[in-house]
């Protein structure tokens, strides 16, 4: 073991993780096992870390845990979503006690699996259980608001939220955690049960919450399933009997899993889908603040967010300043493992590096130049963020999502050229907008609003706060997830109506009395 691995960080032995979680039962699998493998090195000569192994379930698995997602919900007639809101809460409450226990070890294996540095690791972790409590605090809101009866025209209405079904959770693998809940969490919360298969990416790090999950939910409302999607999810959705599907990655596989339903008309979507936000540097910008910013946005985890910076457009009258001092600041960031909290670390993906090489060497041949002077320098399982210019139109990095280190640079004289660019892509969920004339900023802003969901004035894309809303247009995002959001996205308005006469007051009063039912109630959740 490296001695440069502190002791609480070192993997001493590989975990060999073989159970999974169906119909409220840790099942041991027997079958062939996934490797999980580190690509940060544990040794002085460079060789990938061996973390250890996790189940690589089939098709019957699968079906076995959408059957026991159905049987848990049982056609609206499950103890789930049937149960009283305090209860369901209990129930939240618990899991997420249990779950801050397990820390440390998540927090580490988020460090092995992604390669993200220690204190966005345990970020991470701590955003996400914060996301929990306050999921909770927002469906008291919500029940609150519905313990009443309204009356227009003659009817009497008691209107609450109810769940939508069973629901397929597909999470990423650069917010393994807490991207993946902000699905899950609200998903459960609103009454539906679901089927959740971990990313490829950041698997291992869910096996220490799989006892946390049987404990604290009924039979079958959690239903934890590893191996390919292909294997596990498109069977799954073939038959049909997924009401939700809630997926946070790439469009292309969105797609495919959507044409597989037969009835995809009847299928609820809510995704999280790719980027390719743009930073606009204006001629009065404050360039020092521009750059720490669009530093921040386009390498935080080396660039590997939906929300990171992915091309950067700068004004011609700075774009020399602009570029010199972004050229230095990136060449001036920290690489390290994880634990050492540096700000770049090891790429997760194998044969990310080589893609990342391929869109320089692309963009090279097609007249760019590499500015800064680390550019495109290799290590073991990395290369270091490269700034690219001139980029134009017919280069891939102009095209795609890179999801890593490297950053395109166009400048402009016009304003609507990056404005027309924006109009005619794929993708509008966020901008960065980097100015200080305010007569300039002010219509640029109202036109922005209109081809993303978020503009951030002055500072880098992100997703958080959490209670915010967070989507997109065109092939960015399909419904908003935030605290607020996301129990709306995974529940219907649904109510009891009936006429104001004597007989049914006299129903309504009795039913309020005698507390039979769970969903006609006035009781106010403290």
């Amino acid at each position: 073991m490296n001695a440069k691995i502190p002791e609480d960080y070192q993997i001493t032995n590989p975990i060999k993780a073989d159970q999974y979680l169906i119909n409220g039962e840790l099942k041991t699998w027997e079958g062939k096992s996934a490797v999980v493998n580190s690509t940060i090195s544990s040794t002085e000569d460079y060789k990938p870390t061996h973390l250890g192994s996790v189940p690589e379930l089939e098709e019957s698995q699968a079906l076995d845990a959408l059957d026991a997602a159905l049987n848990a919900y049982d056609q609206g007639k499950g103890l789930w979503p049937t149960m009283r809101v305090n209860e369901r809460i209990d129930c939240m409450e618990k899991f997420v006690r249990k779950m801050e226990t397990k820390r440390d070890i998540v927090v580490k294996l988020i460090m092995w699996e992604i390669g993200k540095n220690l204190s966005s690791a345990q970020k991470e972790f701590d955003r996400t259980v914060k996301y929990i409590y306050d999921t909770i605090e927002d469906y008291k809101n919500i029940d609150r608001n519905a313990a009443k009866f309204e009356k227009h025209e003659g009817v009497y209405a008691h209107i609450r939220r109810g769940p939508l079904g069973v629901v397929l959770c597909l999470g990423p693998y650069n917010y393994p955690l807490n991207e993946t809940f902000a699905l899950l969490i609200p998903a459960l919360m609103m009454g539906n049960t679901a089927i959740f298969k971990p990313a490829k990416f950041g698997v291992l790090l869910i096996t220490p919450l799989l006892e946390a999950f049987q404990e604290s939910f009924p039979p079958g409302v959690v239903n934890v399933i590893f191996g390919r999607g292909r294997v596990l999810a498109s069977p799954i959705m073939k038959t049909g009997k997924v009401d939700v599907l809630a997926l946070i990655g790439n469009s292309k596989s969105a797609n495919a899993l959507i044409n597989q339903h037969p009835k995809s008309n009847r299928l609820r979507l809510v995704l999280g889908l790719e980027a390719k936000n743009p930073a606009i540097v204006l001629p009065h910008a404050d360039l020092d603040l521009a750059v720490s910013e669009c530093i921040s946005g386009s390498l935080s985890f080396n660039g590997q967010r939906c929300t990171a910076l992915k091309i950067i457009y700068v004004h011609e009258d700075i774009k020399n300043e602009f570029l010199q001092k972004f050229n230095q600041a990136v060449d001036s960031q920290s690489f390290g493992n994880p634990w050492d909290d540096a700000m770049l670390t090891p790429l997760p993906e194998p044969d990310k590096p080589q893609y990342i090489q391929e869109l320089i060497d692309d963009a090279l041949d097609k007249g760019a130049k590499i500015l800064n002077k680390k550019g495109g320098q290799h290590f073991d399982n990395y290369i270091w963020p490269a700034v690219l210019y001139p980029v134009t139109k017919n280069m891939r990095v102009y095209e795609e999502e890179q999801f890593g280190p490297v950053i395109p640079v166009v400048s402009f004289t016009d304003i609507n050229e990056p404005l027309d660019d924006m109009a005619e892509s794929n993708y509008g969920q966020q901008v960065s907008l980097f100015g200080k004339n305010v007569d300039v900023l002010a219509p640029l802003i109202d036109t922005l609003a209109n081809l993303v969901c978020r503009v951030n004035l002055n500072s880098s894309c992100q997703r958080g706060p959490d209670v915010y809303p967070f989507t997109g247009r065109k092939d960015s995002a399909k419904s908003t997830l935030s605290v607020h959001d996301a129990l709306r996205s995974f529940s219907i308005r649904t109510f009891v109506a009936t006429k104001d006469n004597p007989q049914n007051l006299e129903i309504l009063e009795e039913l309020l009395e005698k507390k039979q039912s769970k969903f006609i109630s006035t009781e106010y959740i403290l």
